[in-house]
């Protein structure tokens, strides 16, 4: 990913979206518009943003190799190093974990797939949240909520 040129009137937010699964409640373009809205809603001006939809196999394998858990999950988000006043960073979603927290949560797959991919934006942001009963009572937790209510209606 290339660093976009920083300029004081026109913000850049580059965001590309793939997918290794066969199908995906939340299209390509549906993803990284509401990347981009996230964004700009948190008052980013300048990033480099790519969102992957990936398999369980391969969200796991990513999960035990960077974060030493050896368990599926359902999202992780990486913010990498960049130039001064840009944000960089990769968020990859699970589809087929998305699916079972949604059923447990009483939601439609593509509403938590969304829940997901913003979820990611404010890790790549920097913000976190505790584990276990916590988390749905964090900061990071209610900004995500509120993100989501402001944003709801996009593609």
């Amino acid at each position: 990913m290339g660093s976009p040129r920083i300029g004081r009137s026109n913000p850049t937010l580059d965001v590309t979206v793939s997918s290794a699964v066969r199908r995906c409640a939340l299209s390509p373009a549906a993803a990284a518009d509401l990347v981009r809205r996230a964004l700009r809603a948190e008052g980013v001006r300048h990033a480099v943003v790519s969102v992957a939809f990936v398999g369980r196999r391969r969200i796991r394998s990513l999960n035990r190799t960077y974060l030493g858990h050896d368990r599926e999950t359902d999202v992780l988000a990486f913010a990498l190093p960049g130039a001064a006043g840009v944000v960089v960073g990769d968020v990859y979603c699970a589809p087929e974990s998305a699916a079972r927290a949604a059923r447990r949560y009483g939601v439609g797959l593509r509403e938590e797939l969304r829940r997901l991919v913003v979820h990611g934006v404010l890790h790549v942001l920097g913000h976190d949240h505790p584990e276990g009963a916590g988390r749905e009572l964090s900061a990071m937790w209610l900004r995500q909520e509120s993100l989501l209510r402001r944003l709801r209606g996009g593609r």
